[in-house]
């Protein structure tokens, strides 16, 4: 047997090889590498598009497939810049293939970056939340093809904290690359379900419609707590920061650090300022990370949730708003709280909880507040499901 075709027959042979339940979108490679054949492909991926441990586009460049450009979203192709770092476009080391940065001032392709595409392979694990930009990427990238009659194909993955719904829904006049949907901070879907409901709810520029096939998971269901084998981004390490994330991402837009530049970010939060709080830390620059992190050499009393993670993030199904209050009433001037550039209103989607934390309002006045946009997407949201919902 040619080594070609070896390979293809091992990788044909994935699914049924599998020892977990559990298949995920891009180990059915029986399903969507015919597709591939003859076919000008591109891939929308990064350092967590792999099958095993064999990234997809060496997997794919094994088997000649046709792949003719690379469309890298924030923190780069393989993962590895900081989040807000500018990325140069350029050619993947491993392979040749032209890279195209989808971050910065270039968040969707162009005409010309789609000529002679046939397919677009988008394989990136999500982490379920609004404000981390893949599902933007993928927005724009349905909405390129859509213009350019290009097909997108999903492979899709688990969301790590697709077993719950929660937080304020995105008013239209916060949309972002931050925010891009009227959904709420906690969206409970898969990456393939939503992109089905981008089409579906003529979110595209338009009310284009992409042509769309999602490769859908066997054996999956949103009850299910998922362990993401590879970091998503570079300062997502662990399930405790990717479980808190929903949570401590909302003090990117205060005087509060989450730890950027520790090796714990998305653990713990803290400041100078802070009175209280039994844990220390001083944010250092890390290459790669955090090299300009918030409060960078300034040490910090706050608090590690590290622990609190790991016993709640198999029960809980809720953002733990109570700390965003804790901290507020921790620091001293109140007015300089949250930034002036106002990012966390971006974050939140509306102004209406920053005004809701200065008031003084309770936890449960302000979680009432979302109830109802909440059941509004709920309604929709069920219209776009793939699999056994958590309800």
């Amino acid at each position: 047997m040619k080594p070609i075709k070896l390979i293809l027959f091992f990788l044909l042979l994935v699914p049924f090889l599998v020892n977990a339940q559990m298949i995920t979108g891009e180990e059915r490679t029986e399903i969507y590498i015919p597709k591939l054949i003859n076919q000008r492909v591109a891939i929308c991926g990064n350092q967590t598009s792999k099958i095993g441990s064999i990234h997809l586009v060496d997997t794919l460049w094994n088997l000649k497939i046709n792949i003719v450009k690379i469309f890298a979203p924030e923190h780069g192709f393989r993962g590895d810049a900081e989040a807000g770092a500018h990325i140069e476009n350029g050619k993947d080391s491993k392979t040749g293939i032209p890279i195209v940065s989808l971050y910065g001032n270039n968040k969707k392709p162009t005409k010309e970056q789609m000529q002679n595409i046939d397919i677009i392979i988008f394989d990136i694990q999500d982490v379920g939340c609004r404000f981390y930009t893949y599902i933007s990427t993928l927005h724009y990238i349905m909405e390129s093809a859509a213009e350019n009659h290009v097909k997108v194909i999903v492979l899709d993955r688990p969301n790590p904290n697709g077993y719950f719904i929660d937080g304020p829904v995105l008013e239209e006049k916060y949309k972002s690359f931050i925010g891009m949907h009227p959904i709420p901070v906690v969206h409970g879907m898969t990456i393939g379900e939503y992109a089905q409901m981008i089409n579906g709810e003529k979110w595209l520029k338009d009310s284009l419609s992409c042509d769309l096939e999602v490769i859908t998971m066997i054996n999956y269901d949103h009850k299910m707590r998922y362990s993401i084998p590879y970091p998503p981004s570079p300062n997502l390490k662990t399930d405790e920061s990717i479980y808190l994330y929903p949570t401590l991402c909302f003090f990117e837009g205060t005087n509060v650090s989450l730890g950027r530049g520790t090796e714990i970010p998305f653990q713990v939060y803290g400041s100078p300022l802070f009175t209280g709080g039994d844990y220390y830390f001083t944010p250092q620059p890390i290459k790669g990370v955090s090299e300009n992190p918030p409060l960078k050499g300034e040490k910090c009393r706050g608090y590690n949730l590290t622990n609190f993670a790991s016993q709640n993030m198999h029960k809980s199904n809720r953002i733990e708003i109570s700390f965003l209050l804790q901290a507020y009433a921790l620091y001293p001037d109140s007015s300089t709280f949250f930034l002036k550039n106002l990012f966390f209103d971006k974050l939140a989607g509306n102004s209406t909880l920053r005004w809701q934390i200065i008031k003084g309002k309770s936890e449960q006045e302000i979680r009432k507040s979302w109830e109802k946009g909440i059941a509004q997407f709920k309604t929709i949201r069920k219209k776009y499901l793939l699999y056994p919902d958590f309800e």
